[in-house]
């Protein structure tokens, strides 16, 4: 039952992975022209910066599912790693403790986003300076949303799914 689940999800994380990776080569491509023609012509473009802001957020919350699914996460395990190596099982729990307080965060965090979401779609309220750069905000916030409900699917995928190799945070196929 939970393979189906784990293909989709990582299907869709492995995707947003890779539209991230495509804001980053965009965002290299704006700061080297915008360095460019500030440079040679003396015209930069007026809304690097806040292309720049923009795509941050981008990257982080399209890439973080796929980190996620892939147990790469950066955290502190040392004392997990040394625990599951001395007891095993007292290891397995607490990782899977660790990752349903996780799954339980990035609820949190869909909730909170989703009226977000809905003001900035229905406001139409934009960022950046008028007359120079502007962009709507409802997409960064709905990245922000589905990427914060994929992280939660994976959380608990990581939570039901069987111990692989001894390693309670990685999903299998990964």
């Amino acid at each position: 039952m939970l393979e189906p689940i784990q293909k989709i999800a990582g299907g869709v994380a492995m995707a947003a992975n890779a539209a991230g990776t495509f804001v980053v080569v965009l965002l290299v491509a704006v700061v080297n022209y915008d360095i460019i023609a500030r440079g040679l012509f003396n015209r930069p473009f007026l809304g690097a910066v806040e292309v720049v802001q923009f795509s941050m957020v981008l990257i982080v919350f399209l890439q973080l599912p796929d980190v996620i699914r892939v147990g790469r996460l950066t955290r502190s395990d040392g004392f997990l790693g040394l625990l599951c190596r001395r007891k095993p099982p007292a290891g397995r729990l607490l990782s899977r403790v660790i990752d349903l307080v996780s799954a339980t965060f990035m609820v949190i965090v869909a909730v909170a986003m989703w009226p977000e979401f809905v003001e900035m779609w229905e406001s139409q309220d934009f960022f950046g300076v008028p007359g120079v750069f502007t962009a709507p905000w409802w997409p960064v916030k709905l990245v922000i949303f589905l990427s914060a409900c994929l992280c939660a699917v994976h959380f608990l995928i990581h939570v039901a799914r069987p111990v692989i190799d001894g390693e309670p945070h990685l999903e299998s196929g990964s």
